[in-house]
Order: structure tokens, then sequence, then C-alpha cells
């Protein structure tokens, strides 16, 4: 599959190609493997979406919220998990992955989204993301959330003087009251 998206150079064809592609993706039955899809998912969109340095394209959203719309487990996997990775700033990605959280993905994909953030050294470029996730008030199962407020405890001094960071504990103390302490 690597190959053929080599040969049919699917990473850099035009965004407005790639919305009907991802049309035709939704179309096929049976529906693609976990495997395929996530070869896929790596090969239309990571070079794409790393490479961001000014909001995407409606071309480009409206084929990552089509293909998210049937493939979210492994869009999440490697399209996601590979932005949360990426070093530096990453604006545009974080901004991305937080429409997507917000806009696109089902409520285990949201969860999933909050454990591959729990599970790199949080920065400030994640505190968006964490907050995203919150936005979506999903009750968040029991060892997720302590994992989540341990995470966060544990990192205020780091974040003595972040904004985000102060928006991210509110947001927490006003939809958790009773659960934190």
């Amino acid at each position: 599959l690597e190959g053929l998206c080599f040969f049919l150079q699917l990473s850099t064809c035009p965004e407005h190609l790639l919305v009907r592609f991802c049309g035709w993706l939704l179309a096929l039955t049976p529906d693609l493997s976990y495997t395929s899809a996530a070869v896929l998912a790596e090969q239309l969109f990571l070079k794409r979406v790393l490479s961001l340095t000014q909001p995407p394209s409606r071309h480009l959203m409206a084929a990552l919220a089509s293909f998210c719309s049937k493939y979210s487990q492994p869009f999440c996997r490697v399209l996601v998990a590979a932005v949360l990775r990426e070093p530096g700033e990453g604006a545009e990605q974080t901004k991305l992955v937080c429409e997507l959280v917000e806009e696109c993905l089902e409520p285990d994909c949201v969860r999933l989204v909050l454990s591959q953030v729990l599970e790199l050294p949080l920065s400030e470029k994640l505190l968006p993301v964490v907050q995203a996730v919150l936005g979506q008030q999903e009750v968040l199962p029991p060892e997720l959330f302590d994992l989540l407020v341990l995470t966060l405890c544990r990192q205020a001094p780091a974040f003595a003087m972040s904004l985000n960071y102060a928006k991210l504990v509110t947001a927490m103390l006003t939809m958790y009251p009773s659960q934190v302490s």
C-alpha cells in the first residue's frame, strides 16, 4: 500500500483531489483494515500536517474530517500521535489537533488523544490539546482522570507563569469539583 501511495504521489496530490479520494475511501466496502487505514493516514496527511505554517485549507480540513469520520482510531494513532510528539511549538498543528478534537473525533478517540498527551512530557504546546479534550465534557475513565490530575500536579512548578496551565486547572476545578481535592 505504501508503494502504491508513493506511485500515485498521494502525499503531494492537490488538496481538492484529496477530498475526492477520501470520499472514495469512505464508499469502499468492506471497510479498510486498521493497518491499511493507518498507512493511508500517514501517506495522505502526515507530511501535509507537519509542514503547516498557516491554518489548513478548507479542502485539507474536509479531507481530514471525512477520513476521521470512518477511520478515527488509526488516524489518531498515526497522525495525531506524530503531531503531539513533534518537537517545537507547532502552533498550526496544535490548533488543528484541537479543532479535530472539538469537531470530528468520537468520545473514545478524544480519550485516546488525552492518553497520548499524558504519555509525553507536558509542554505549553500540549496544554491547549488537553483543554480541548476537557471542553468536550466527556466523562473520563477514573484511571485517565487520575493520571491527568497527577500529571498536572507534578508539572505545576514548570508552569508557574503559564496562562494556558491556569486555564486548564480552572477548567478541571470547574468540571470535576468533587473529584479534585
